[in-house]
């Protein structure tokens, strides 16, 4: 039978995840835990492998595709000069960064192509993405930002209830409570929800112009500050305040949409 990882080296990986001391014990159960997830994870791989290709004797990774393994080695001591070979450790982390990279770039390449509404990657495609790069864009967040924008509805699920990822007046009506001190009437509350998703419509196709494009790094870093703010209710505890003080200011126990409908929603 194969030995077990020791209890030291489970230990020492374990300490790159906590400033913590582990103790012996912890440790000891460590190695017992990662062997039973072993336990589970290679017959499900083995399943899996057979699945894509019945007449494959190797335990394949099922889900995906790595980046040769012994071409990257090559190519990896090819550059080094300091040192005389590449342990294993260093190459799985140079598959790992190079397919993260690989991953990244062909992803906002495809944004960049669906703004040309095509539906091929071309060089042009690329060399924006390139471009962004270069101005230190984090092409990852930006991609990831858009993602997150089309899955979710942020600040629906914020205030969602009953487990249902929907923006109610039910909700809003709690967050006027709570952010703006009065009530709110229902036609209001229509309007503050038309113009939230209004507004998202507007940051959401900002960030893939700004970002996919390549024009200016600082827009998309401002468009993506708004999109946060969106995110983080910020965007609606602005709007139901200051709706809040004009009706105040007017002399009235609850905000209206004639409070709503005096405010630039893209300029709160």
């Amino acid at each position: 039978m194969a030995k077990p990882w020791s209890t030291s080296h489970i230990g020492f990986l374990a300490s790159e995840f906590t400033d913590l001391r582990i103790s012996g014990a912890v440790k000891e159960e460590l190695v017992k835990l990662m062997l039973a997830e072993l336990d589970k994870l290679v017959p499900s791989m083995e399943d899996e492998t057979l699945s894509k290709d019945p007449e494959r004797k190797t335990l394949d990774d099922p889900q995906r595709t790595r980046l040769n393994y012994n071409r990257t080695r090559e190519l990896m001591i090819e550059r080094i000069s300091k040192l005389d070979s590449v342990g294993s450790a260093a190459v799985q982390k140079g598959v790992e960064h190079l397919e993260t990279f690989l991953s990244n770039t062909v992803r906002a390449a495809s944004e960049a192509a669906a703004v040309d509404r095509t539906g091929t990657i071309k060089p042009r495609h690329l060399e924006k993405v390139m471009r962004l790069q270069g101005h230190g864009v984090d092409i990852a967040a930006a991609v990831d930002a858009k993602q997150q924008i089309e899955e979710d509805d942020p600040l629906g699920e914020a205030m969602s209830s009953g487990g249902q990822n929907v923006l109610t007046p039910t909700s809003l009506r709690r967050m006027a409570r709570e952010f703006a001190g009065m009530p709110v009437t229902d036609a209001a509350l229509h309007e503050l929800l038309e113009l939230h998703y209004d507004v998202v419509d507007q940051t959401e196709a900002g960030i893939r112009e700004s970002i996919i494009l390549g024009n200016s790094a600082d827009a998309f870093i401002q468009r993506l500050s708004e999109m946060k703010s969106l995110m983080m209710l910020g965007w609606m505890k602005r709007m139901l305040k200051r709706s809040a003080e004009y009706a105040k200011e007017r002399g009235y126990k609850r905000i209206d949409i004639e409070q709503v409908v005096q405010l630039d929603p893209f300029q709160i």
